[in-house]
């Protein structure tokens, strides 16, 4: 079973950017054909998709924050990062990183990582 766990800041500036971390066990992230993918859920609104890194290292992004938003990998670490630049406070949520067959479905997930945006 795929393990994967978040790490980052808890707490970003506004402007600055926000960098997490995803750590998988279990599973490597160059295993076809799976998608590893970065949500946020911001308080009282539902799951957001930001994009996905697939096991070939090809990148998809949510069209909304694609101008933000960079994912990266390292596959000696078996890590995925993800990137989202000019942080405003409306980027307050909690950040997972999922797998899953495609970059809608997710068979496991991270338990999440609250983002604050403050001075």
């Amino acid at each position: 079973q795929a393990q994967l766990q978040e790490s980052g800041p808890g707490l970003v500036k506004p402007s600055q950017t926000l960098s997490l971390t995803c750590t998988v066990s279990g599973a490597s992230i160059t295993t076809t054909p799976y998608y590893w993918s970065w949500i946020r859920q911001s308080p009282g609104k539902g799951l957001e998709w930001m994009g996905a890194i697939g096991w070939s290292g090809d990148r998809f992004f949510n069209p909304s924050l694609k101008s933000r938003t960079s994912i990266s990998r390292d596959t000696s670490k078996n890590q995925f990062t993800l990137q989202l630049s000019s942080v405003t406070p409306e980027d307050l949520s909690v950040y997972y990183c999922a797998r899953g067959p495609g970059y809608t479905a997710y068979d496991y997930w991270g338990q999440g990582t609250q983002v604050t945006v403050s001075s």
